[in-house]
């Protein structure tokens, strides 16, 4: 039985009384009943170990000063007392462990915290401090230990660790070798190499996906990015259905993206589409000619067009015309081969197929522009066709351009010497300013270039000043222009230039 749940004999009530005489001793609290039975339990053990001895003789080196009590037969070297409990050695064993346990943990526990202050456990269970200071707040939150209080309190992964961490700079991860006792091992699948393959463009998302590429290309006008973009699709069979996509919807434009669906046709004859591509393009575009009629009347004439600038630009071979002859029955498709047998003829000739469609406005040199535009302006002075000219300042493409047009109709104005000139000139500017043909920005820009450069015409023109104040005022009677810019128009000072009639009333010959 452990000495802790001993038996309580009448010894061991004799010792309990002496350590509690110890103890009131110490505390000076002694009673005269207490001490006689004290006394009397003094003498009572003297006598029994004065019988014990004389019934088991020990050696002399086996007493102590201390004497030796009924414990068993061990000696006070293996009986220590605790808190007034007597212990054996392997308890006293047991407890130091415990101890030493206890300090372990609580230095573990609070490692996190304290991992700046030098704390270290000795060998007997004591806990030493070593001459390092405390951790600021600073490195405390730099400092990369758990602080869940699990594990052993080191940094995680030689500090290259965490959240969203490839490892250390520099680290290279060598390639995982395939173990061929894996159950999941498959010979197959070792030193294999993977390339992207595209799924082919099927005919329902053919138009959808081409069409925006189109018309993209009709607003930048760069061939390369549609042959890039194209090369990166499988097409497959769909790919000679790229030329009639793009010749349909420049059929329903204007002439500058019809001169640009012919450059695409020529870039990407080679690396997108071959020659037989491209023949088998142009004979599903004549098969599909009398529905391109229905919207777009003239659609025979310009796919005649389109047939001679391939060949022109050597995508088609010179006998492609002449391997439909006496093979055609629709009336659209013979018009359409006659139109570019006829067109290669005139090449021969010295036309020019290159330019047969024209040069968009923003790609045209400035003084072609300002030439056209002037004889568009005689035109109309000699026709007064009001809509063909505003049908041919449409086609010329440059809206941004048109304050050169306002300009060159009020100089032409200036230079006149009648009447006619300027009222049909009014008229026109009237009419172009209310179908919003030319803007008002454009309008105002272009009177403000007639009013700074008037020092100048009035050179070649003596009475432009005052020719210039009659046009300014009756452009704002009929509402072409705004108070504000008729107040900017330029004044001079009163100055005999030119003869004058009776009354002050200029005489203006007639045209």
């Amino acid at each position: 039985m452990p000495e802790d749940n001993r038996p309580v004999t009448k010894q061991n009530r004799r010792r309990i009384r002496v350590f509690k005489l110890r103890h009131t001793i110490q505390f000076g609290r002694l009673s005269l009943p207490f001490i006689l039975r004290l006394t009397l339990d003094i003498v009572i053990m003297a006598a029994e170990c004065k019988a014990w001895l004389n019934a088991n003789p020990v050696e002399t080196a086996d007493l102590s000063d201390s004497g030796e009590e009924d414990n068993g037969g061990l000696s006070n070297k293996n009986i220590n007392e605790v808190n007034g409990n007597w212990i054996s050695s392997s308890s006293n064993s047991i407890h130091e462990a415990r101890v030493k346990a206890k300090a372990k943990r609580k230095l573990r526990k609070n490692s996190s915290r304290d991992s700046g202050r030098g704390d270290s456990l000795s060998d007997n269970g004591d806990v030493s401090r070593t001459n390092s200071t405390p951790a600021s707040p600073k490195n405390k939150l730099l400092d990369r230990k758990s602080r869940l209080g699990k594990g052993r309190g080191l940094p995680k992964k030689g500090g290259a660790g965490g959240k969203g961490v490839w490892g250390r700079s520099g680290e290279v991860y060598e390639p995982t070798k395939v173990d061929e006792k894996d159950p999941n091992y498959d010979e197959a699948q070792e030193n294999c190499v993977y390339e992207t393959v595209v799924p082919p463009l099927d005919e329902r998302d053919f138009e959808k996906t081409l069409t925006p590429i189109v018309q993209e290309y009709f607003e930048h006008g760069d061939t390369n990015e549609v042959v890039e973009l194209l090369a990166d699709m499988n097409l497959g069979p769909m790919r000679s259905e790229v030329p009639p996509l793009a010749v349909a919807l420049a059929l329903e434009s204007k002439a500058s993206h019809r001169e640009l669906a012919s450059r695409l046709l020529a870039d990407l004859c080679g690396p997108v589409l071959t020659h037989s591509d491209m023949e088998s393009s142009f004979d599903r575009l004549l098969l599909e000619l009398p529905d391109l009629v229905l919207d777009t009347p003239g659609a025979s004439q310009l796919v005649g067009q389109f047939i001679a600038r391939a060949v022109h630009d050597k995508i088609l071979c010179r006998n492609y015309i002449d391997g439909y002859k006496g093979k055609v029955d629709c009336e659209y498709t013979r018009a359409a081969l006659d139109r570019a047998a006829v067109l290669l003829k005139m090449s021969k000739g010295g036309l020019r197929l290159d330019s047969q469609w024209g040069t968009g406005g923003g790609q045209r040199p400035v003084v072609q522009l300002i030439r056209e535009m002037n004889l568009l302006l005689k035109e109309y002075i000699l026709s007064g066709d009001m809509k063909e000219a505003e049908k041919c300042l449409q086609e010329l493409e440059v809206p941004h351009f048109h304050h050169e047009f306002v300009y060159e109709a009020i100089v032409m104005v200036l230079e006149s010497r009648g009447e006619k000139t300027l009222h049909m000139i009014l008229s026109l500017l009237k009419s172009l300013c209310e179908s919003t043909i030319i803007t008002v920005d454009q309008l105002r820009r272009g009177y403000e270039r007639v009013y700074s450069d008037i020092s100048e015409i009035n050179i070649d023109a003596p009475r432009a000043h005052f020719i210039l104040e009659q046009f300014v005022d009756k452009s704002l009677s009929l509402g072409i222009i705004n108070d504000r810019l008729k107040d900017l128009c330029p004044c001079r000072g009163r100055k005999r230039f030119i003869s004058e009639g009776d009354g002050g009333v200029i005489k203006l010959e007639s045209c």
